[in-house]
């Protein structure tokens, strides 16, 4: 899959089957789009493209308000949201910097110098809630106007349903919210997770005894926090079981290494001792959240610090044994 930052890029695909949005979290919604936009694009035999903003529009307005916690929590990092673009299949995607100007481009304007001579849109795909241009006053009605003025088709594509659940990306969000990594799993199809570099920090888990690889993330405040148990990928060939805190680490001083940014600490239960003390540096690991053990706790002292962390590590070994016998079982009643 191809990434372009703009649509002035000798590279780009002037030709081509699209869809636009913000696509946080490519969940079961959007991977129905688009499998039909690939379906669409492998019919007229051109690219698949998908538009999407950076950063997230509501993200833009609630910085240009001073009001940042109006903006959502974001399900999932752009890098996050571009591996699962191409998992989908998408021959390309294209990065729009989602600033002033942009925030004031009339439909219009977008339509002529994005879509036709940026693009040289051949399909068009969109959901049924669709809205662009400045102010959002363009719709389904003014682009399937346009498609038939400028030479491309335009669809609309209605809502996806899960267990009679409309799913959307505010649904995913509410669900990592309240914990529900089971309803997050059936919303996105997968388990949710989270994947980057492994970076250097304070070192204080070793000197807790307990190693951690950490991942750093600048502006993002994502939509789940808390403690979990959890699957890391990346390190060997199968995946190791850990206990993860994502979040702020309300319990270590602010002005540390880590500056009260979003932090996301693994530690592994059974390291591998093939890959070394320092085997997970400059690693990129996948990180997959599997079920909430509690929230982030602020804690009097690094040895309360010390017996949670242990406790976590205890009750994650518990639930993964539980999930040992459960696929134990169910691999029983499929052989039967």
């Amino acid at each position: 899959m191809k990434v372009f930052r703009g649509y002035r890029h000798p590279q780009l695909a002037v030709a081509c089957a699209l869809t636009i949005g913000n696509f946080d979290g490519v969940h079961r919604g959007h991977q129905a789009m688009l499998a039909l936009l690939k379906s669409e694009a492998q019919h007229r035999g051109v690219p698949s493209c998908v538009v999407t903003f950076e950063p997230h529009p509501r993200d833009y307005f609630a910085a240009l308000a001073k009001r940042p916690e109006t903006a959502p929590p974001r399900i999932a990092t752009l890098r996050g949201k571009l591996t699962e673009l191409a998992a989908c299949g998408i021959d390309q995607v294209l990065v729009l910097q989602f600033d002033a100007r942009l925030a004031s481009q009339s439909p219009e304007a977008f339509i002529d110098d994005v879509l036709v001579q940026g693009l040289g849109a051949k399909y068009i795909l969109v959901g049924d809630d669709f809205r662009f241009g400045a102010k959002r006053a363009g719709g389904y009605a003014m682009l399937d106007d346009a498609g038939r003025r400028l030479g491309f088709d335009v669809a609309r594509m209605n809502s996806y349903e899960v267990q009679s659940t409309r799913v959307s990306s505010s649904a995913v969000r509410q669900a990592l919210g309240a914990g529900d990594m089971q309803q997050v799993s059936r919303l996105l199809g997968r388990p949710y997770s989270i994947s980057g570099h492994v970076v250097h920090g304070r070192k204080l888990g070793r000197d807790l005894g307990f190693r951690t690889l950490n991942q750093r993330f600048s502006h993002w405040n994502p939509a789940a926090s808390g403690i979990f148990a959890v699957h890391v990928f990346g390190l060997t060939d199968k995946p190791l079981t850990g206990v993860a805190n994502l979040g702020i680490r309300p319990s270590v001083a602010a002005n540390d290494v880590n500056g009260g940014r979003v932090l996301l600490e693994t530690f592994c239960l059974d390291w591998p001792e093939a890959l070394g003390a320092e085997g997970g540096y400059s690693k990129i690991v996948r990180v997959e959240l599997l079920h909430k053990l509690h929230d982030e706790l602020k804690y009097d002292g690094l040895d309360a610090l010390k017996k949670s962390i242990a406790k976590d590590c205890d009750d994650a070994r518990a639930f993964f044994a539980a999930m040992h016998v459960e696929t134990t079982r169910q691999t029983t009643r499929d052989r039967i």
